[in-house]
């Protein structure tokens, strides 16, 4: 792909162009649905960009990740007549390939106590960002499916899992670089 002009000016009465050609308001809930991946993207590549050495594995991990949120906008943005034979399509690979991540990264974490607030190391704290972001798009691809029943299980599951891998990444991410873990203080089980 090569991209020569980057305006276009179709989108300055807000309208915008799923994969296909079909042209659309920019408020449609694909492009929302879609949109909000991109800022998933955004936020992960913030992310990236505090992490050290020591946290390169996870590095390797949100790599994927962002070519993965890629190919679920792809499918999102694409309504089923404009589909193509061998489109990429998000399925049980890339959620098993979460759940290892997931348990790969949690063997080295102490067991939960409490419930854990955002903060503790900026790529914490990031994580716990991209992980609220996560939610609003697994939210809004959930909302798709009443009226875009071509919208299937694999971004939504893809949603869920991923959401998990960066709440158990924010944890990592603190105490592999030493921060603390913020705790949320049970007011039921705090002294005065």
């Amino acid at each position: 792909m090569r991209i020569t002009k980057v305006y276009t000016r179709t989108g300055d009465q807000g309208t915008t162009r799923l994969v296909g050609g079909a042209e659309v308001r920019k408020d449609h809930p694909r492009i929302e649905a879609y949109g909000t991946l991109d800022e998933l993207n955004s936020v992960l590549g913030i992310v990236r960009a505090f992490l050290g050495a020591d946290l390169a594995a996870l590095d390797g991990m949100l790599g994927i990740v962002q070519d993965d949120l890629f190919n679920v906008g792809t499918e999102l943005a694409t309504p089923p007549p404009d589909r193509w034979d061998g489109m990429y399509r998000i399925g049980e690979a890339e959620v098993d390939r979460l759940e290892g991540n997931i348990d790969a990264l949690n063997e080295e974490l102490p067991p939960l106590t409490e419930f854990v607030l955002p903060g503790g190391s900026c790529s914490g704290a990031f994580l716990h960002q991209a992980r609220t972001v996560c939610r609003r798009a697994e939210r809004l691809t959930l909302a798709l499916q009443p009226e875009q029943p071509d919208v299937t299980d694999g971004p939504l599951r893809y949603l869920n899992r991923l959401s998990d891998l960066l709440f158990v990444a924010a944890r990592w991410a603190t105490v592999r670089s030493g921060g603390a873990e913020v705790m949320w203080r049970n007011p039921s089980t705090r002294s005065a």
